[in-house]
């Protein structure tokens, strides 16, 4: 039985310079983890008994960085599946899209992480090791250029 996470990835718009095209004012949320080889990921964790895969997402966000659902706007039409194997096992990470409605709320990190970073797509993927959250990230701000 494959392992199942889910989780958010976060963005925020700064106010763009006027030059600027809007999608340079894009940043996103990744998280240090506190453990193991210290990578960055954005919030998530494993489903619990009872829960579906959004509820997951949402609680892993508010445990692990302090953000509410309240806080953040669900953004219709992405969800990223990712598989891949953790220590011989299969694993599916699922993840939706989620706009800061105020991009100044503070971020609360939970033991788990030791230190989070606002990241413009170039540099997120240069903290995401990993090569599918590196393709994840460049996809969604693909999606997100796409919509402007």
């Amino acid at each position: 039985m494959a392992v199942r996470a889910c989780g958010l990835i976060i963005y925020r718009r700064l106010q763009p310079a006027p030059s600027s095209k809007v999608t340079d004012s894009i940043e996103y949320l990744l998280l240090q983890t506190s453990y193991g080889t210290h990578h960055w990921t954005p919030p998530k964790g494993h489903v619990d008994p009872g829960e579906d895969d959004l509820q997951t997402a949402f609680r892993e966000t508010q445990e692990e960085a302090g953000l509410q659902a309240s806080q953040l706007t669900l953004i219709e039409g992405y969800k990223k599946e990712l598989h891949y194997p953790v220590r011989g096992k299969p694993k599916t990470v699922v993840y939706w899209l989620a706009e800061m409605k105020d991009c100044n709320t503070e971020i609360k990190l939970s033991e788990e992480h030791q230190a989070f970073q606002w990241l413009k797509v170039e540099d997120a993927c240069k903290f995401a090791e990993y090569e599918d959250m590196q393709a994840t990230l460049k996809e969604v701000h693909q999606f997100l250029c796409s919509r402007e």
